[in-house]
């Protein structure tokens, strides 16, 4: 059995992998935390009624400070581990959390959030790439998927917690959430100890024999003779021996052929998922309903409400079938509709919306008596959500972290998941002052986006789906640059019989090895 851990609690990869995600739900939280406070007159006032491009800098100083996390995985994956670095970003939520629960001033609020968005920049990045190594790849895209599910649940949940705190009088509604933010970061670096370290991590530096007993208790139940273990076992030797030999790691690695391609695909999903138009409907879905004609601050909370909880349902199928349905299908169906949808919603506001005086800001609303439109609007926005939540979201966390060798994995997820912050912040700033000017066509930009970024998945992104990590490096080395629906869901998939016989890598010899050391 494991050492240094619980064995009973640490050899099921459903629960290692599950619990590790309690990362992605803090990025949750904070999207909750600034969405729910647009509206309150508490935070408004106490903050000097921040106007459109004060409150998009607010908003946009987690991501920042994500973008600066994100990179630093790069450093801190390879050298103190996959696990050591997800417990250090739970305690720099905690510190960032304390820090805007006590802000005095704008200042101190951003500070807290640049520090909280170090910590999500952190486990958004190194998450995925920890669940990745520990799961077995019939189950890999489900495990790293649930990233995405735990961020809708962190959206959720705060979402209520504001929603209750908002009948709270004074500055106590909006401190309340930003406080209770600390406690599932706190179960996270706690609950990680108990957590085995990537075995592909551990046989990269030199511990082999914990990596045998780590991927035994994960894949084989305790038995290191199991077929399934011996042939990770000796595909990760291999793989790892191979790259020891092509060179240090470093970010030139990136640039090598046939790895730059792959650098390329994995930010461009991150960058896609941004322009999505998603963060729209997270963010500032208060001036998404606005601009609808939803007026009354109670029946705005409680639409909004609607739509985070089906962020949440419609997230689930993409969990459970993300290994049957294969990556490009729900990729290219995600990026159809959302774009279907998004420039419905901008036809709509366009077609009836006008600018009306709402609070003394100018804003562009559909009328009151258009109630059918407003209606219309409100479903065809959340038909956009729900279509981002059964495929691009859970993707775009799963394909970034499969696709790259073992030596530059880090840092090459540190990079995708950099470009996803820095999309996001550049939408932090941009999406405010584009509704207060440009207003509904703001939904046709979006829109243009997901089909361009539909082209882009269906002639570049190769399928990845029930591969291992290894035999995912066959599936690239077919070329296909611009032709990736060429290539077949068998390419690269290996058997025990194919490893046993390639010349110079028996696994009994392996195994046996490392029994007797």
């Amino acid at each position: 059995m494991a050492k240094g851990y619980n064995a009973r609690i640490a050899s099921n990869p459903y629960i290692v992998g599950t619990f590790a995600c309690i990362g992605g739900g803090l990025f949750g939280l904070d999207i909750s935390s600034m969405s729910g406070v647009l509206n309150n007159p508490a935070y408004n006032s106490y903050f000097n009624n921040p106007s459109s491009s004060v409150q998009a800098a607010i908003v946009a100083s987690m991501p920042a400070g994500s973008f600066i996390g994100a990179l630093s995985v790069a450093t801190l994956g390879d050298k103190i581990g996959r696990k050591n670095t997800i417990i250090l970003s739970g305690i720099i939520w905690v510190i960032g959390c304390i820090l805007q629960c006590a802000s005095q001033n704008r200042g101190m609020l951003v500070v807290g959030r640049i520090i909280a968005g170090l910590c999500v920049g952190l486990a958004s990045a190194i998450v995925p790439v920890y669940q990745s190594e520990i799961t077995p790849p019939a189950i890999r895209g489900r495990l790293v998927s649930v990233q995405q599910w735990s961020i809708t649940w962190g959206i959720l949940l705060q979402y209520f917690v504001e929603f209750g705190c908002s009948y709270i009088d004074g500055d106590a509604s909006f401190r309340i959430p930003w406080g209770l933010q600390m406690i599932p970061a706190i179960l996270l670096s706690a609950g990680m100890t108990v957590f085995p370290e990537s075995p592909r991590w551990l046989f990269d530096h030199g511990r082999e024999a914990e990596a045998l007993e780590v991927l035994a208790d994960l894949h084989g139940g305790g038995n290191q003779d199991d077929e399934l273990v011996q042939l990770e076992f000796n595909e990760i030797k291999n793989q790892v021996e191979f790259e020891r030999t092509e060179g240090a790691k470093s970010y030139f690695d990136l640039l090598k052929p046939g790895i730059l391609r792959r650098v390329s695909l994995g930010c461009s999903i991150q960058m896609w998922s941004q322009l999505s138009g998603m963060n729209i409907m997270m963010y500032y879905i208060v001036y998404v309903f606005e601009g609808a004609g939803l007026t009354g601050r109670r029946v705005n909370l409680i639409a909004d409400s609607v739509n985070y909880v089906l962020n949440v349902v419609l997230t689930i199928p993409a969990i459970i079938f993300i290994d049957r349905w294969g990556r490009r299908p729900l990729l290219l169906g995600g990026f159809g509709f959302m774009g279907f949808f998004l420039m419905l919603v901008g036809g709509l506001q366009g077609k009836f919306g006008s600018w009306i005086d709402l609070d003394g800001a100018q804003v562009w609303s559909i009328p009151a008596d258009k109630g059918s439109v407003t209606k219309g609007v409100i479903v065809c926005s959340y038909l956009a959500v729900c279509s981002f939540a059964i495929s691009v979201g859970p993707v775009s966390w799963t394909y970034p972290a499969e696709i790259f060798p073992m030596r530059v994995r880090s840092k090459a997820v540190s990079i995708a998941t950099a470009t996803n912050w820095a999309f996001n912040m550049a939408l932090a700033f941009g999406v405010p002052p584009g509704f207060s000017t440009i207003a509904y066509k703001t939904y046709f930009i979006f829109g243009t986006f997901n089909f361009a970024a539909f082209l882009h998945v269906f002639f570049c992104f190769p399928e990845t789906a029930g591969r291992t990590l290894e035999e995912i490096e066959d599936v690239f080395a077919q070329g296909h640059v611009f032709s990736a629906w060429k290539v077949s869901r068998h390419v690269g998939k290996k058997t025990l019989d194919d490893v046993v016989h390639a010349p110079g890598h028996e696994v009994k010899e392996v195994v046996d090895e490392k029994a007797s050391a």
